[in-house]
């Protein structure tokens, strides 16, 4: 694991329902895993950068934060629609449907959804 990002959760077999699904469009599995806790990889090699999800180490509610967005890449722009549909499937909601952004520049074709605990993610796939 060279670096990582953390995701609170309040229901970590939700949200292991939820990034199962939705980061496999992305090639993305779990590489790790124990009680409340869970980690995600390309590949499930456990290098690159890791996503782990996890409960609140104080035993507080886990909340989004106000401004905060997890950014993955997409091979395509089927890439970008497959891992929009799956989340919603999987207790996502639309924050942005499948589209071009071309004012984050030329090429930017993005979509955007909330995971169960209100987590802002973005998949992206810019020529």
């Amino acid at each position: 694991m060279d670096h990582y990002i953390t995701l609170g959760t309040n229901d970590a077999d939700a949200a292991a329902r939820f990034y199962d699904a939705t980061l496999a469009t992305i090639g993305w599995s779990s590489h790790m895993q124990f009680p409340g806790w869970r980690a995600y990889s390309a590949g499930g090699a456990g290098t690159g950068l890791t996503l782990w999800l996890a409960t609140p180490f104080d035993g507080a509610a886990a909340t989004a934060g106000n401004g905060t967005m997890v950014g993955f890449a997409a091979t395509s722009t089927d890439q970008v629609h497959a891992f929009h549909a799956v989340a919603m499937a999987h207790g996502g909601s639309d924050e942005g449907a499948p589209g071009p952004r071309d004012h984050y520049g030329p090429g930017w074709y993005a979509a955007y959804v909330r995971d169960p605990d209100g987590n802002k993610l973005a998949i992206v796939f810019n020529t």
